[in-house]
């Protein structure tokens, strides 16, 4: 049963709309009705019927027409945040909004071309020099999402060209340090002064362990018995610039790794250090949750301090530049310089495999490349 009316828009213009029933919803069971308006003749308005209804039968719906690029992303990113941790979910959270919604965010998804998304990732490539690969891979994934929610076609980021990384002409400046270099960093500290720093820089560099993992070991994890190391957990930056703690970043991450004495020792030095300081400020350091390293607050310590730590040692005694990260690379380094076989290596790494061990972590010294030259020589002797 149809119900047709004419009525006038602002203008006095006479139109025609209907009013009708479609029929049973098949997901919900629910009866539906619809009203269509904007029709010059009642004949119009009757073809415009039989036309919905026969879409309804068939089980087509109406796509929505005016979905920006930022409507799609927020469905996108529903199923996507369900997917990864919080710290990737922080991370991808700031890059849309502060690059690929500044470019697309207002679009409507259906006439974003690929002019548009070549324009935007040019952009992009000239502002960062890494970067801008993982911008674009994240805008082809809402642009993928679309496509399979039928809401476009065609994906316009697969037929784009992408820029070239930039390369950089001189020596590029390693992030490890020598045997000796590192002893040097080492000797800057005074453990009887600032022992906790000095634990704090042996762990890493004895360890291979990575900042994150550093922060989040709390006593339970170290056996003195066995002079090891768990690492199961690791701080993050999570949303809105909060502190957590989550699993280790991959499943081989999560591993038990043995240690020397020496720094055994340090970090029981430490412990005892820690409980008298901290009983002062009114802390119960005796649970077994208790941070190695902790702020004044006995809470997280922030990602920024071992960093702040090493460039004022750096600067104050003129040593190579480094970053906190390089200590992963050093002990790698120095592990592979002196015969540990890769596979050991990953292990103690925690790398999910060898590859990402041989291809980031496995550097090549100068007494490496002086020994290369050495038995070639000895080599062409013979």
């Amino acid at each position: 049963m149809a119900s047709y009316s004419k009525y006038e828009d602002k203008k006095g213009n006479e139109f025609y709309k209907v009013q009708f029933y479609l029929g049973r919803d098949p997901q919900t069971g629910k009866s539906k009705a619809t009203t269509l308006r904007g029709f010059r003749t009642k004949k119009q308005a009757s073809n415009a019927m039989i036309a919905a209804k026969n879409d309804f039968i068939n089980g087509k719906q109406k796509k929505p027409k005016n979905r920006t690029f930022k409507d799609v992303y927020v469905d996108w990113y529903e199923s996507y945040k369900l997917t990864v941790q919080e710290s990737t979910i922080a991370r991808t959270k700031g890059i849309f909004n502060n690059h690929i919604l500044k470019a697309f965010g207002d679009k409507r998804i259906n006439t974003i071309t690929v002019a548009d998304v070549q324009k935007a990732i040019n952009h992009w490539y000239k502002i960062t020099d890494r970067n801008y690969k993982k911008w674009f891979n994240y805008t082809s994934l809402v642009f993928k999402y679309a496509v399979k929610t039928r809401i476009i076609t065609e994906n316009p980021c697969s037929l784009v060209t992408i820029p070239k990384m930039k390369r950089t002409y001189g020596k590029k400046l390693e992030n490890f340090w020598s045997i000796d270099q590192l002893n040097q960093f080492m000797n800057c500290i005074d453990p009887d002064k600032e022992l906790e720093k000095y634990t704090l820089f042996r762990v890493l560099a004895y360890s291979g362990m990575r900042r994150g993992e550093l922060l989040a070991l709390t006593w339970q994890d170290i056996s003195f018995k066995d002079s090891s190391v768990d690492i199961n957990k690791t701080v993050a930056q999570g949303l809105r610039g909060k502190l957590i703690i989550q699993p280790t970043k991959t499943k081989a991450g999560r591993r038990t790794i043995t240690m020397d004495d020496t720094t055994m020792l340090y970090l029981k030095r430490w412990r005892l250090s820690q409980k008298q300081m901290y009983m002062m400020y009114g802390f119960n350091t005796m649970n077994k949750s208790q941070l190695v390293f902790a702020n004044s607050k006995n809470k997280l310590k922030s990602l920024n301090t071992p960093l702040k730590w090493l460039n004022a040692i750096i600067k104050q005694n003129g040593l190579s530049k480094i970053t906190v990260h390089g200590f992963r690379h050093t002990h790698a380094s120095i592990l592979a310089s002196n015969g540990v076989p890769v596979k050991q290596v990953q292990d103690r790494l925690g790398h999910d495999d060898v590859k990402t061990t041989l291809q980031v972590y496995t550097h090549v010294s100068e007494s490496d490349r002086r020994k290369t030259v050495q038995i070639f020589n000895d080599a062409m002797k013979n």
